[in-house]
C-alpha cells in the first residue's frame, strides 16, 4: 500500500484508470449490443472504451480524491472494528467507496453521454440516472472487488516493491 504522496498518486491513477476501463468496457459493450452475449464482444469495444477511459479516469480520480475515498473510509470505519479481520477491512473500505463513487460517476457519465452529448432533456436525467445506477453498481462492486482493486495492487506492489535494496519507481 501507499507510503508517499507520490505512491498514493500512482495507485490512485491506477485505481482510477482500471476501474474507469472496466466500466467503460461494460457500458460500451451494452451500448453497442452485446447485452444479451458479451463473449460474443468484438475489438471495436474495446478499443471505444480505451478512448472514453482516457477522459473518464480523470474524472474518477478527481471525484475520488476530493470526497469518494474520505466518505469510503468512514463507511469502513462505521462497520468495521480493530480487530476484524485486515481483510474483510479492505473490503468494507472499497465496498463503501463503490456505494459512494458509482453513484457520483453515473451521475456524470448521466449528464455527460445522454444531456450534453444525447440530446436528452434535463428533465429526464433523474430517471437516466437512476437507470444507470441500477445497471452500473452490481458491475461497479464486482468489477472492484474481484478485477481493478486487486489488478492495482498487483501492479503498484510491482513497481514499488525493494529489489537489491532499491525501489523499483523511485520514490
Amino acid at each position: 500500500m501507499p507510503k508517499t504522496k507520490f505512491q498514493g498518486l500512482v495507485f490512485g491513477l491506477l485505481m482510477s484508470y482500471f476501474m474507469a476501463y472496466g466500466m467503460e468496457v461494460y457500458n460500451v459493450a451494452i451500448k453497442m449490443g452485446y447485452a444479451s452475449d458479451f463473449s460474443q464482444m468484438s475489438g471495436s469495444v474495446f478499443l471505444a472504451a480505451f478512448k472514453e477511459a482516457l477522459y473518464m479516469g480523470l474524472i474518477v480520480f478527481a471525484f475520488s480524491n476530493l470526497f469518494g475515498n474520505r466518505l469510503g473510509a468512514k463507511f469502513a470505519a462505521r462497520h468495521v472494528t480493530e480487530s476484524d479481520n485486515p481483510y474483510f477491512c479492505m473490503l468494507m473500505r472499497q465496498a463503501g467507496t463503490v456505494a459512494v463513487m458509482c453513484p457520483s460517476m453515473s451521475l456524470a457519465a448521466s449528464i455527460l453521454f445522454n444531456v450534453i452529448l444525447g440530446g436528452s432533456p434535463v428533465s429526464s436525467l433523474p430517471a437516466i440516472w437512476v437507470g444507470t445506477l441500477i445497471k452500473n453498481f452490481p458491475m461497479a462492486l464486482c468489477w472492484n472487488m474481484f478485477a481493478a482493486a486487486p489488478l492495482t495492487r498487483l501492479v503498484f506492489s510491482l513497481l514499488f516493491t525493494r529489489r537489491n535494496g532499491r525501489h523499483a519507481v523511485a520514490t
